[in-house]
C-alpha cells in the first residue's frame, strides 16, 4: 500500500481549528482500540497490521498535529501536552469513551500524559488496557540518534531541519531496523513524502522538543505509570537500538499490573518489520 492509498482510506476532522487526519476502521466491532503513533512518522506505520487489528477492534489512528497528513502550523509549540489535548478531543468527537490505548515511541509520552490525567480523574474515559511499544519514557536510558540530538537543540535544530533531506532521513530510519532489508525504498519514500507534506520540514525541529519534555515531565509521567491500576501490556523488541530493551525490563518492575511480551529479531518499528509477530502479541490474551 502507498501513502496516497492510505490517505484515501482516512478522513480529516477539525480539532481546535486544525485538520487532523484520521483512520477509523472496523466500526462494527464492539471493542475499540486507539493508537498513538511515533516520531517522525505517522499513522502509516500501521498499514501492514490494520486489517489484523480490525478483526477484533474498531481501530482509530490519527496523525498527530505536525505529522503525516495532519496540519503543520508554524506558530505552534507542539507540546506533548497539546498532543494529548488533541487526541482526547478527537476521541470525544467520535464518541469514544471506552477503549484500549496502544502507543509507540513518541506516542507513549502522549499516552502517559493521558494516564496521568486518568489517574487524577481529570478525564471521563474508561481505559480497558494500555499497550506500550518501544517508547523512551525512561529518557535517561535512551540511545538517541545524532540527528535527534541536533534537532532538539535550540541552537542547531532549525538549521539541521533545513538541511535534512530524503537520503539522511532514509538512512536514519533504515538504521533502526534489525533487518535493514525489511524496509523498502518505496516505504522510505512514502514516509519522507508524509514528513514534508504541508511544509513539514519547517516544523520538524519543534516536534523534536518532545525529548526535552520527557526530562521535564519525568516525575509526572513515570509517576503515573507507577500509580495506574490499568492492565498494561508491554510489547518490546529485543533489538531496538533506540528504546533499548532495558527500558521494558524497568517498566515491568514499575507498573503494577503488567505483562511483558518480547519480540526477537526486530528493531524500532516492529509493526512494519515483523507485522504478524507484533500483531499476535498485541492481540494475545493472557
Amino acid at each position: 500500500m502507498t501513502a496516497n492509498q492510505w490517505k484515501q482510506q482516512g478522513k480529516f476532522i477539525n480539532i481546535f481549528d486544525n485538520q487532523v487526519f484520521v483512520i477509523d476502521k472496523g466500526k462494527t466491532n464492539k471493542k475499540t482500540m486507539v493508537i498513538l503513533h511515533g516520531y517522525p512518522t505517522s499513522s502509516f506505520d500501521y498499514y501492514k497490521v490494520l486489517d489484523t487489528l480490525t478483526k477484533e477492534y474498531r481501530v482509530i489512528i490519527h496523525d498527530h498535529l505536525g505529522f503525516g497528513f495532519s496540519d503543520k502550523p508554524k506558530n505552534y509549540s507542539y507540546s506533548l501536552i497539546e498532543q494529548a489535548d488533541i487526541a482526547l478531543a478527537l476521541w470525544k468527537k467520535l464518541d469514544i469513551t471506552e477503549f484500549t490505548l496502544l502507543a509507540h515511541d513518541y506516542g507513549t509520552s502522549v499516552a502517559t500524559e493521558i494516564i496521568a490525567r486518568h489517574h487524577m480523574k481529570q478525564i471521563d474515559v474508561n481505559i480497558n488496557e494500555l499497550i506500550l511499544c518501544n517508547g523512551s519514557m525512561h529518557i535517561e536510558l535512551s540511545q538517541l540518534r545524532l540527528i535527534q540530538k541536533l534537532l532538539k537543540n535550540k541552537m542547531t535544530g532549525k538549521h539541521v531541519a533545513k538541511l535534512t533531506n530524503e537520503f539522511i532521513f532514509s538512512k536514519n530510519i533504515r538504521n533502526v531496523y534489525f533487518d535493514k532489508n525489511k524496509v523498502t525504498n518505496e516505504e522510505l519514500k512514502d514516509m519522507w513524502q508524509q514528513l514534508i507534506y504541508n511544509d513539514g520540514k519547517a516544523v520538524i525541529h519543534k516536534l523534536s522538543n518532545y525529548i526535552n519534555e520527557r526530562y521535564y515531565f519525568w516525575y509526572r509521567w513515570i509517576g503515573a505509570l507507577k500509580e495506574t491500576e490499568i492492565k498494561t501490556k508491554i510489547v518490546w523488541p529485543k533489538n531496538d537500538p533506540v528504546a533499548v530493551y532495558a527500558m521494558a525490563e524497568l517498566l515491568t518492575q514499575e507498573i503494577k499490573n503488567n505483562t511483558l511480551y518480547t519480540l526477537e529479531n526486530s528493531g524500532h518499528f516492529p509493526m512494519l518489520e515483523n507485522p504478524k509477530e507484533w500483531s499476535d502479541l498485541v492481540l494475545r490474551v493472557k
